[in-house]
C-alpha cells in the first residue's frame, strides 16, 4: 500500500513537472505581464513628453521608464522591483521560445543559430531593466533576427495564417524604428506597446500551435532539411 502511494505521488509530481515544462513560455510572459501592470499601477509619474505629470500613461511613457529607481518627475519609484523581476520571466520565455523553436526547425544551421539566440536573449532582454539598458537593446535586434529567421520557414511552409501574423509582427518592431528614427516620440511609446503584444502573441501561437512536422518537407539551397 505505501509503496503504491508512494509512486503514485512519484507519478504526480512528474506530471506536474511535464505541465510547468510544457507551458513554461505561457507561464512566463503570463508572470510577466502580470508583474509590469503592478509596476505601471505604482508607478509615481513623468515621461519625455510630460516630465511632470502623474501616473504611467501606456500612450505617453515607454516601458523602460519603469526599471528606474527614481521616476522622470523626481519621486521614488517603488515599483522598479516588480519590473526587474517581470523583465526576468520575459527575458527567460523568450528564451525558452526560441530553443523550442530551434527543435522544431529541421535545418541544423538554422536550429543552432534559434538556439544561440535564444540563450544569448535570456541575458539581453533582461539586461533592459537594468542599468546596462543600452547593451540590453541588443536583445531587440537578436529577437528581430530570430523571428526573422523563423518568418523564412513559416514563409516555406503551408501554416498560411502564421505568415500573415509573422510578417504583421515583423512590420510593427520596423515601424517602431523608423518613428523613434523621426522622433515622434508620442507614436513610438504606443507603437512599443504594440510590437510588444504582437511579438507575444506571436511567441505564444508558434511555441503551441506548430510542430516539427510543419517544417520537416520545407527544402533549403535545392535540398530536403
Amino acid at each position: 500500500m505505501q509503496s503504491n502511494s508512494t509512486h503514485s505521488r512519484q507519478m504526480k509530481s512528474l506530471t506536474i513537472k511535464q505541465m510547468i515544462k510544457k507551458y513554461s513560455v505561457l507561464i512566463s510572459l503570463v508572470i510577466s505581464v502580470i508583474l509590469i501592470v503592478i509596476a505601471t499601477l505604482v508607478y509615481p509619474g513623468g515621461s519625455l513628453l510630460e516630465k511632470n505629470s502623474i501616473g504611467f500613461y501606456w500612450s505617453k511613457n515607454f516601458i523602460s521608464n519603469l526599471f528606474a529607481t527614481k521616476a522622470i518627475n523626481g519621486s521614488e519609484n517603488p515599483g522598479w522591483i516588480w519590473a526587474l523581476i517581470g523583465m526576468a520571466f520575459h527575458s527567460v520565455g523568450y528564451g525558452i521560445f526560441f530553443i523550442n523553436m530551434s527543435k522544431k526547425i529541421s535545418s541544423r544551421q538554422w536550429a543552432n543559430i534559434l538556439k544561440y539566440i535564444g540563450i544569448a536573449n535570456i541575458i539581453f532582454i533582461f539586461l533592459i531593466a537594468t542599468p546596462l539598458h543600452d547593451v540590453g537593446v541588443i536583445s531587440i535586434i537578436l529577437t528581430l533576427l530570430g523571428l526573422f529567421t523563423i518568418t523564412i520557414f513559416i514563409l516555406k511552409s503551408k501554416l498560411h495564417l502564421f505568415k500573415f501574423f509573422c510578417i504583421t509582427c515583423l512590420l510593427t518592431y520596423y515601424c517602431f524604428f523608423i518613428l523613434f528614427g523621426l522622433g515622434y516620440l508620442g507614436l513610438t511609446a504606443i507603437m512599443q506597446k504594440v510590437y510588444i503584444i504582437s511579438s507575444m502573441l506571436l511567441v505564444l501561437g508558434l511555441e503551441y500551435f506548430t510542430k516539427y512536422e510543419d517544417f520537416i518537407q520545407i527544402k533549403w539551397r535545392g535540398q530536403k532539411t
